[in-house]
């Protein structure tokens, strides 16, 4: 099919109806440097040979995880995935089926979903949960949306150990309706006071724990407050493992509970793709985005399963829509049902154990050296360290021994000063003794 380029009057008509003048002015929100001057120097042609051995060399350059001590976490954990994953979601039927366009008719699609709702809803002590999202961070603001259409108030109020990610994905999803977004400051000690910033013009509080810097919160006395106003409590977290120890924010207090399930059947995957988690109360199971799949029987009084609530744009009304981006991340909820299957109940908590114990003896080995300082009294399998040198040509000099040392705070979170010589390093059960003993050798020369 031969391209049509657009003319001029085309465009012309386009930038009209959109507000602006040029092509160029629905691009500055890039900043100059980051756009091409020119177009990029690129080979005319190459053989498929050529290519594959191009791409093959630009992937060595790429450090695996698998392949030396791995301490990086803040949001994305290395843990071992059960190959009975990878080989049961490859099976044609799951692979194709990936979303339930037909409902009634991809039964085997709808009975997973609704088992994984089932374990999301028991993980996070909630009464409901949806067929998952796109990810941790677009979920967390569709629960902030969410909030703001049950409360019907505008402004959302951010713990300052929520992810900034997440943070950065909210304010741009609530941007545009003129919602308010009052983001507390980074909070690595954890010592912010919240629940002063609570009021009766707060929609929702939205704390995370753990937190960005490894925090365990007590979402109790946040939840009471919220309440008393009128507010919504909104717990977030990142690493799903957690809830294997953790209580439940569901039984704390929480109203809509919203993070990250890559931990659990989901490689690291450079990013992704991964998948959301989101649950809530029944009582606002109208308002949560997403599809809920339901238990019911056939016309034989057979079990069966459907599609009890789909409030996306691609199935009703736009203007009816409880979102216009979210959709279930089919497989990776797959993956994530499977691993969870086989761990069960004990197994998940005895995972979580063990995550918990090797983050312990890595705080203990790290304490002991110089120029190292702890700053996270509590935490599940990660924390945050001072050191005494900018942390970003610490974890480049680490790294450059072979050693993945963490992620340096000022890469997450750019805007806020005083956080050059802060590092989260996370310990799953896949971390060694030999690979804590690398790092606190490593940290030991590079401080020294």
């Amino acid at each position: 099919m031969r391209y049509l380029p657009l003319s001029d009057a085309d465009r012309a008509a386009m930038l009209g109806a959109i507000g602006v003048d040029t092509v160029d002015a629905l691009f500055a929100d890039i900043p100059a440097d980051k756009l091409l001057k020119s177009q990029p120097k690129l080979p005319n042609r190459q053989s498929e040979i050529a290519v594959s051995r191009r791409l093959t060399a630009m992937a060595a350059r790429n450090t695996a995880a698998s392949s030396v001590p791995f301490f990086v976490g803040a949001g994305a954990y290395k843990h071992h995935v059960p190959a009975t994953v990878d080989h049961l979601i490859q099976r044609s039927e799951f692979l194709t089926s990936y979303t339930p366009y037909q409902p009634e008719i991809a039964q085997g699609t709808l009975q997973v979903l609704f088992e994984f709702q089932t374990q999301v809803a028991r993980l996070t002590g909630m009464e409901v949960a949806n067929a998952s999202m796109y990810d941790g961070s677009t979920g967390l603001a569709e629960a902030v949306l969410m909030a703001h259409r049950i409360t019907r108030r505008n402004k959302a109020v951010l713990s300052g150990g929520v992810h900034p990610h997440y943070r950065g994905v909210v304010e741009t999803v609530t941007r545009f309706p003129g919602h308010e977004v009052e983001a507390l400051p980074a909070d690595p000690c954890g010592t912010e006071d919240i629940l002063a910033r609570i009021d009766e013009t707060t929609s929702c509080v939205v704390v995370q724990s753990p937190s960005f810097y490894g925090h365990l919160i007590d979402l109790k006395p946040i939840a009471e407050k919220a309440h008393a106003v009128g507010a919504l409590l909104i717990a977030s977290f990142t690493e799903v493992v957690s809830l294997g120890l953790i209580e439940p924010p569901g039984t704390q207090g929480a109203d809509i509970v919203v993070g990250e399930g890559q931990s659990l059947g989901n490689p690291l995957s450079f990013g992704g793709p991964y998948v959301g988690l989101f649950a809530t109360r029944a009582k606002f199971i109208r308002q949560m985005p997403g599809r809920l799949c339901g238990e019911s029987v056939d016309a034989d009084g057979k079990r069966s399963y459907v599609l009890t609530l789909s409030t996306r744009e691609q199935h009703i009304r736009r203007e009816k829509a409880t979102s216009n981006i979210c959709t279930n991340a089919g497989l990776c909820s797959l993956a994530f049902s499977i691993h969870l299957s086989l761990l069960g109940q004990t197994g998940l908590t005895e995972l979580a154990r063990v995550n918990h114990a090797h983050a312990v003896k890595l705080r203990n080995q790290l304490k002991a050296v110089p120029g190292v300082e702890v700053l996270s009294p509590t935490f599940f399998n990660e924390f945050t360290i001072r050191v005494k040198a900018n942390a970003v040509d610490v974890v480049e000099k680490l790294a450059a021994r072979g050693i993945l040392a963490g992620v340096p705070v000022r890469r997450i979170e750019p805007r806020q000063t005083g956080l050059d010589d802060l590092i989260v390093l996370a310990s799953t059960e896949v971390t060694t003794d030999e690979d804590r003993a690398a790092l606190v050798a490593g940290l030991t020369e590079v401080l020294g």
